[in-house]
Parts: structure tokens; sequence; C-alpha cells
């Protein structure tokens, strides 16, 4: 991402309702794997950026490692870096670690950033031990392309079929993939067609808008958290994916 991108989230991971409600549903997506895993002991967090996934997977004894490409979120994420027992500048597609080194990967909007996602899960894949695994976010749907992506520097945004045909073709077997963010997909698409006609000047990420309707927005993407533990949604802007490598 562009640097001005990573200094914006390090202000807001803290307090905006998109990053808040997406570490619940990591901590919802934890919960429903953990338990078909082996003791989950050693975590890597791929592209950990300034860090606030750690205090969700950190704890109940288990080693954190983030690693991110880009060496100014991990100076600007000091403030979080209790969490992890080490953050490291690395990245997809090749990953420093040994065959078999930890117990679960998670990926947070990550894949979208790599040329070849392809060879990126297979390395996810190779760094897990047998019956090890993986939780994937990903922005979804090329039809909601916007400003964001450009700014962001996504090479692709991905459908529930294409994503778990990336995961399986890497030797994973999928348990779960749903697309989230559901309930707001209507104002997000209108806001992107509108963005496309208007070309707003400036430097701004969807995170750095609505800001006033913050408590409204958290409060909608709350209750969908809700209906997510029970049902998959077909439609939304993004997608959550939870596998284990067999074994």
């Amino acid at each position: 991402m562009q640097p001005e991108m990573y200094q914006a989230e390090a202000e807001l991971e803290r307090r905006h309702w998109w990053f808040r409600v997406r570490r619940e549903l990591l901590a919802d997506a934890l919960a429903e794997l953990e338990p078909r895993l082996p003791p989950v002991r050693r975590v890597l967090d791929v592209g950990c950026g300034t860090g606030a996934t750690g205090s969700v997977i950190a704890g109940a004894g288990r080693g954190v490692i983030g690693i991110d490409a880009h060496p100014l979120p991990l100076a600007l994420g000091r403030g979080w870096s209790g969490a992890y027992r080490a953050r490291l500048r690395a990245g997809l597609p090749r990953l420093p670690f040994r065959d078999d080194s930890f117990d679960l990967a998670v990926a947070l909007d990550v894949l979208e950033h790599v040329r070849d996602d392809h060879a990126s899960a297979a390395e996810l894949r190779r760094v897990l031990r047998p019956g090890g695994g993986l939780i994937v976010f990903v922005p979804a749907i090329e039809l909601l392309w916007g400003a964001h992506d450009d700014i962001a520097q996504h090479h692709r945004r991905y459908t529930a079929a294409r994503l778990k045909d990336l995961i399986v073709g890497a030797g994973f077997e999928v348990d779960r993939v749903t697309y989230f963010n559901s309930f707001l997909f209507l104002p997000i698409f209108a806001s992107r067609l509108a963005s496309r006609v208007l070309r707003p000047s400036g430097l701004a990420s969807d995170a750095q808008r609505g800001g006033r309707l913050g408590p409204l927005l958290g409060g909608i993407f709350s209750l969908e958290r809700r209906l997510l533990r029970r049902v998959d949604l077909p439609l939304g802007v993004s997608l959550a994916l939870v596998a284990r490598r067999p074994g």
C-alpha cells in the first residue's frame, strides 16, 4: 500500500468501526476453527500491518509471529507489538520459515495485494503443520472495484468460488467460505458507482470516509456478525474463508 494509507490506518485501527468489527469476526472464525485443530501454539499473522489483530490471536499460550512486507507499518505499530513474540519484515510468496512451522496462519486482506496468489496460497500450506488451520479475509466482487482498491494497490477482488478454488488448489480442505459486510453492500455499491462518475480528488480510502456514521455502520455490521454465526451469506463486500491443511 501507499505510505500515506499505512499512516491513516495506524490512526484508525484502534477506533474505526470497520477494524473493530473485523477483529470481532476474526475472533468468531478462530473460535469456530480451533476445536477442529491440534493445540494451537504457534500462529503466523501474515500482513500484520500495524499489529491490531495480534490482540485477538494471542493468548492461551499461543506465540504469534507477525510479518509485513513494508517496514513502515512495523514501525507505526509498536503500540500493538506486545501481543507478538516477534514482528518481522517478510511477505508472500516466499516466507522465511521452515516447513510445518505453524499451527495456524491468519491472512487478513493480504492475498489481493500479491501478484501470484497461487504461489502465495501454496506457501501458506508449506509453513503450516499437517492439520493446521488457515483464516483468510479478502475483498469481494470485481464490480465493487473503486478508488480504495487503487490506493491500496490491489490486484484483484474475489468471488467465493474463485477464493475456494485458490485455497483448494493449494492443498487445503475448506471448512467454510462466506461473504460478509452484506447489509451495507447496496450503499457501498452505489458509492463506488458515484465515485467513478464524479472522480473525487484527494487520497481517501474507505476507512477514511463515513466518520460521522461510524456508530450506525458499526451497529449494522455487529447485527450481521450475529447472523454469520448461524448461516453463510450469498453476497457482500468481503469474503471470509476458514480451511485446514489435511493430516
